[in-house]
């Protein structure tokens, strides 16, 4: 982190914690999937380090689908409007899908993909979060599987970005000084 404006940035969770964390949600997915391997469905961009860590502690047969959203532009608050930027890419109709998610935070982006994936006939969905920010819902939406509940913070790495920066940091860290709007 040494080229980091380290000054700005506060550790909420280590890599360490963040590790140990997803293998124990992979340990409680695998019990609640066995026999039936759900469809991993990774929200776009901020959970592609959290589902790449996730989906190799399951000892089951998933496939994976990645579907791109967008509800805060380059700025630090939510507009409200989901814009879907990358599609899936098969036929989800009749299956078991496990929504992976950074964060939930107003709920507004979970709730139209909930909302989506039901118009496609699934069988069932549930959702893990990565973080779960229930002070700032302005929906509530269901979050089965939550790795860490954490207060109103603006938070950085592990995937989660500010103006498409700080995804790669090891670990999750609060943006103390973001960018102004």
């Amino acid at each position: 982190m040494a080229d980091w404006p380290v000054d700005k940035l506060r550790t909420v969770f280590a890599a360490e914690a963040i590790a140990a964390q997803v293998a124990e949600l992979g340990r409680r997915i695998a019990a609640d999937y066995a026999g039936r391997p759900p469809i991993v469905v990774s929200v776009l961009k901020g959970s592609f380090v959290f589902v790449a860590d996730l989906v190799r502690t399951l000892p089951l047969p998933v496939r994976i689908e990645f579907l791109g959203v967008q509800s805060y532009g380059s700025g630090t608050v939510s507009t409200g409007a989901v814009q879907i930027t990358q599609d899936l890419t098969h036929p989800i109709e009749g299956q078991d899908i496990l929504i992976l998610e950074d964060i939930v935070d107003t709920g507004l982006t979970l709730a139209y993909i909930l909302s989506l994936m039901r118009a496609r006939g699934v069988r069932s969905v549930k959702v893990c979060a990565l973080l779960d920010k229930p002070s700032r819902r302005r929906v509530e939406v269901p979050v089965d599987y939550v790795g860490f509940t954490v207060g109103d913070a603006f938070l950085v790495g592990y995937g989660l970005d500010c103006a498409e920066l700080y995804r790669n940091l090891p670990g999750l860290y609060e943006l103390l000084e973001p960018p102004t709007e």
